[in-house]
């Protein structure tokens, strides 16, 4: 590749558009799977492509600001504040822990998007979305369904898409680091 910064950009912006298009898609066909407590947004599948490359800590953040702001997104602004840090937190963990292993599969990187979504969206949900306030409950009953969602698309989709890249070594031949 004779220019890394074009591909790299290339990365991002294919990343964050394949991430917003597919919540976007899914919100509309499947009304409130991508928001509020109870979540299985098949986009966070590719939060896994920060195992791979960096480009993927900024797509996967602009991606989820570009969902988040669509007009079907339901918590809207606030989503996008919050969900936003929830995934750059996500994906900059998950680039830092991509090398370690467990059983050769990248066990703890996939627990990252979960740990922050659940902490971080979890607390939006129960600070700005219940009546009467934040509560101890509402926190835990809403960040540990999206934790719960997260975990499941995580593991029934973005652990067999890791698996597939590296083992076809798609991962190598797709992904360029900085």
């Amino acid at each position: 590749m004779k220019n890394k910064s074009v591909y790299y950009l290339t990365q991002t912006a294919v990343i964050a558009a394949l991430y917003a298009v597919l919540t976007i898609f899914q919100s509309v066909i499947f009304p409130e799977s991508t928001s509020a407590a109870i979540q299985f947004r098949v986009s966070e599948a590719l939060t896994i492509l920060a195992l791979y490359t960096n480009a993927a800590i900024p797509a996967l953040t602009i991606g989820c600001v570009l969902a988040n702001i669509s007009s079907v997104a339901v918590l809207g602004p606030l989503d996008m504040i919050f969900g936003s840090i929830a995934s750059l937190l996500a994906a900059l963990t998950i680039y830092l822990l991509r090398n370690v292993r467990f059983f050769r599969l990248p066990i703890l990187s996939l627990l990252m998007p979960a740990l922050f979504n659940g902490l971080i969206v979890g607390f939006e949900i129960a600070f700005f979305f219940t009546d009467g306030g934040f509560s101890l409950n509402a926190f835990i009953f809403a960040g540990g369904f999206v934790a719960l969602g997260e975990l499941g698309v995580l593991f029934v989709l973005g652990l067999p898409l890791s698996i597939f890249l590296e083992k076809s070594e798609l991962s190598k031949k797709l992904f360029i680091r900085r």
